[in-house]
């Protein structure tokens, strides 16, 4: 689909849609991303889509279902892993959190980096995703915008102990899937817990060629435990438990040759294991002041192990490099009309393990080798912030915040750093009309620089070789958006602006020599400057009783200087869009159609260029196709029956590390009770 189809159908949609009739109104949107606690999102200045609970449920991985959000492109280095790109951002410059709490780490690559994909599928009720600079309310990481996942917990709405069951599987052809996930409620609306469990199972991934890729395929098994309570309507708390585990995810883009590639750049290469547990309390309490307060203490650990072998090498590398992470935060909010605000503190502790040894694999003799980060590595983070509201009158609300963060960063050679700064945000909400708002924002933030950044030592992508950089200072972000918003009864509407002016970036700087096997050997340095700027447009529409709609499309320009030289900005995905129709058949049965579709990216970086997983004459447009069908029982069985990429359609999402999936038929069917 061309350009200026996907924008023509986007004006129709709006245009029209006020006059379409249907007797089902579309209900108001409560997210808590945009404002740490629950706020609608008529007021809220900042851009955010979210995806529901079924949808991430049908997904191999959380990540796969961010596909359908507006102002989001998924990248996929290999299978089992996914990372968002928000407005040409990704990796540590995106902060990733479970229900508030970081799940960005010390040990997170301004790369692509797959641990977003290690929450259960099964304990999501949806995933929000804030896009820019909220400055004030997370602090370092939250340049290009923020993904949370919002944990479900069990409801029940009766004294009487009650039962709440579900299972999900899912077959496909493209990787071979086989999944299931199953949880169990149980509970009283006073008291009530959950447990589930899930495992996958996928082969070698199938793409439009018809060719399967291998080693490509991969197995995950999760469980996660919840207890929650609500003693009166002033006091609420729970306490969850998740765990996830990929036992060995190979990396498919170092074990086949890329682009100039004779030869691949590794014999071996499996994480062995991908592994995050996490453990979370909560507690709300609504004071008799209606001040309401709310206090999160977490600890994850998450383990990114690995086998790597470089291609015609005699040694196997054994890796296991863990981070654990503590983090507390406490948040005071008042909600009293013309004025709301929010105010808190989060203090963060993380603390990096690494080792790694080298095992001949003839003799099977081993020898200890400098581990991939150093060992013992220290960050802390430590934040206060206020964030409120103030409607100035019916049309017009102000938002402002202000935020200071103090990092300190320590190394085992003894290393000191400390990058803090203060950082804010400023909002305006305009109503022009009952139905059409006009909102802008404007962010200052940073990023400070992590264990990635300043002490890496080992392969990294592309055939390059890092080596550690400890004088690395922190990254400035500057952004600012403008947008409308269209909001009926039956229908939403959103076009927004954005632009970024993001300076000292690290970037990784070749050093003009190589390894003894070849590889390029390059240091990271706060040697780059870029200016993102874009569009993003979406809609969602009730046409009628039975049909539904939803549009959403994305442009980001990028452009970048570095060391001196100026060039297009790396890894920016190009012009890209997606339609869905749905129709409700009859009382049980529900199809949808799907167009996905991106323009050709040949604006590319150096980077780009010598990047192995990029064409460097340019990433090809591409459109595919896809249908589904869904039949529902009224005794709480659903199936769906479909086939995506319709036409078998060979494709590559721009910077991804492997084609993706040819034409792919499934079956779902689920059932609760």
């Amino acid at each position: 689909m061309t350009p200026c189809k996907y924008l023509l159908a986007l004006v129709l949609l709006t245009q029209c849609a006020d006059a379409l009739s249907s007797d089902e109104a579309l209900l108001d949107e409560i997210v808590i991303v945009a404002g740490r606690r629950a706020v609608d999102t008529k007021d809220v200045a900042a851009a955010v889509s979210s995806v529901g609970r079924d949808a991430v449920t049908q997904q191999k991985i959380v990540t796969d279902a961010l596909q359908s959000l507006v102002g989001v492109v998924v990248q996929q280095t290999t299978p089992g892993q996914g990372a968002a790109i928000i407005r040409g951002l990704k990796g540590s410059a995106i902060l990733h959190l479970v229900d508030g709490m970081r799940l960005s780490n010390a040990m997170f690559r301004t790369a692509p980096t797959p641990w977003f994909a290690l929450v259960p599928a099964s304990s999501v009720e949806r995933i929000e995703v804030l896009r820019g600079t909220p400055a004030s309310l997370y602090g370092s990481e939250a340049v290009g915008g923020v993904v949370d996942s919002v944990s479900r917990l069990p409801v029940f709405n009766t004294d009487d102990l009650s039962w709440a069951r579900n299972v999900v599987a899912t077959f496909d052809s493209a990787e071979l899937q086989r999944s299931i996930r199953a949880t169990v409620d149980g509970g009283t609306h006073r008291l009530a817990a959950s447990v589930s469990a899930e495992y996958l199972e996928t082969g070698n991934r199938r793409t439009g060629s018809g060719e399967r890729i291998a080693p490509s395929g991969y197995s995950a098994k999760a469980v996660r435990a919840v207890l929650s309570a609500t003693p009166d309507s002033n006091d609420s708390w729970y306490i969850d438990l998740h765990y996830l585990e990929q036992p060995e995810t190979p990396r498919i883009d170092e074990l086949i040759p890329g682009f100039g590639q004779t030869e691949p750049s590794s014999d071996e290469f499996v994480f062995a294991p991908n592994r995050r547990i996490f453990a979370h309390a909560h507690r709300r309490h609504l004071s008799a002041t209606d001040i309401e307060w709310q206090l999160d203490a977490a600890w994850q650990r998450i383990d990114d192990d690995r086998t790597t072998r470089d291609f015609g090498s005699e040694e196997r590398l054994f890796e296991e490099n863990r981070s654990d992470l503590y983090g507390i935060t406490l948040n005071a909010a008042r909600d009293s009309g013309a004025f709301n605000w929010i105010a808190g503190a989060d203090l963060y502790y993380d603390e990096v393990s690494s080792t790694r040894s080298a095992q001949d694999i003839n003799s099977e003799s081993s020898r200890t080798l400098t581990p991939r980060f150093p060992d013992g590595s220290t960050i802390s983070h430590a934040g206060l912030f206020v964030n409120s509201s103030v409607d100035i009158n019916e049309r017009h609300t102000v938002l402002f915040g202000l935020r200071y963060t103090d990092v300190s960063i320590d190394l085992p050679d003894g290393t000191k750093i400390d990058p803090g700064r203060m950082s804010g945000d400023l909002g305006w909400i305009f109503q022009v009309s009952e139905e059409v708002a006009f909102v802008a924002n404007l962010g200052a933030g940073f990023r400070a620089p992590n264990i990635a950044d300043l002490g890496t030592l080992g392969n990294r992508p592309g055939n390059r070789f890092n080596i550690p950089n400890t004088a690395l200072g922190a990254e400035s972000a500057t952004h600012g958006d403008l947008g409308l918003r269209f909001r009926g009864d039956r229908w939403r509407a959103e076009v927004v602006a954005f632009a970024m002016r993001y300076t000292d970036r690290i970037v990784s700087i070749s050093t003009g020599t190589a390894t003894p096997d070849g590889r390029d050997i390059v240091q990271s340095v706060n040697a780059a400057s870029s200016d993102l700027y874009g569009v993003e447009a979406g809609a969602r529409l009730n046409l009628g009783e039975r049909a539904d709609v939803r549009l959403a499309l994305n442009y980001t320009r990028g452009d970048q200087e570095v060391a001196g030289i100026s060039e297009p900005a790396d890894r920016v995905p190009p012009l890209n869009g997606r339609l869905e129709i749905g129709y409700a058949l009859a009382d049980h049965w529900y199809l949808k159609a799907t167009l996905v579709g991106a323009a050709r990216q040949d604006r590319l970086s150096s980077r780009d260029v010598s990047d192995a997983r990029i064409d460097p004459d340019g990433t090809p447009g591409w459109t595919i196709a896809g249908v589904r069908a869904s039949w529902a029982s009224e005794s709480g069985w659903e199936t769906t029956l479909g086939v995506d990429n319709l036409l078998d359609k060979r494709y590559r999402v721009h910077g991804s590390g492997l084609d993706a999936p040819g034409r792919n038929l499934f079956l779902t069917v689920r059932r609760d009770w």
